[in-house]
């Protein structure tokens, strides 16, 4: 089962075999990412890592992929000139970094996306996640954002070969 993204009138989805559910993607809309920043879902087959949560706000979701707990101190890289670039690290750190524990309820869940992490190419892009949309499904910074109820449903339904399919 492949999650597959896609513009549908004005707006973008996401269907995963239970039809499509309203989705949020980049500012730049997808395409095919060359640069950290540019606000650009990266379009093409990307494989689902693991499986991200928030224990003091959601229950463990049940998945068949990897699933850990996100604590406070945890964080992406998202300096291209980092060695550590598009890879998690712990807080404190001397780069700049993408906080995974927010104040915000936007990565209260988060499905990891295989996006330039084999090999990393710095300054391609990093922290291409599937997460929790904004109320008002707000453009992201390059990942794909669905509704909580959407995001666990599809959640517990992927297994370790499905993909994110992103389609221009």
């Amino acid at each position: 089962m492949d999650i597959v993204v896609r513009r549908e009138g004005a707006i973008h989805v996401a269907d995963w075999g239970a039809g499509p559910r309203r989705c949020a993607v980049g500012r730049s809309g997808i395409d095919e990412k060359l640069r950290e920043g540019d606000g650009i879902t990266p379009a093409g087959r990307w494989s689902l890592r693991r499986v991200l949560y928030r224990a003091d706000r959601l229950a463990p979701p049940s998945t068949s992929l990897p699933l850990a707990k996100i604590a406070p101190d945890d964080a992406w890289c998202d300096v291209p000139d980092d060695p550590n670039y598009n890879r998690p690290v712990k807080l404190p750190y001397a780069s700049l970094d993408e906080r995974l524990w927010r104040d915000d309820s936007l990565y209260d869940l988060i499905v990891v996306v295989g996006f330039n992490d084999a090999p990393v190419v710095p300054g391609k892009g990093s922290a291409i996640f599937l997460h929790l949309a904004r109320a008002d499904y707000g453009p992201t910074q390059g990942c794909v954002a669905l509704s909580r109820e959407d995001l666990i449903e599809a959640v517990a339904q992927l297994g370790p070969t499905d993909r994110l399919v992103a389609v221009r």
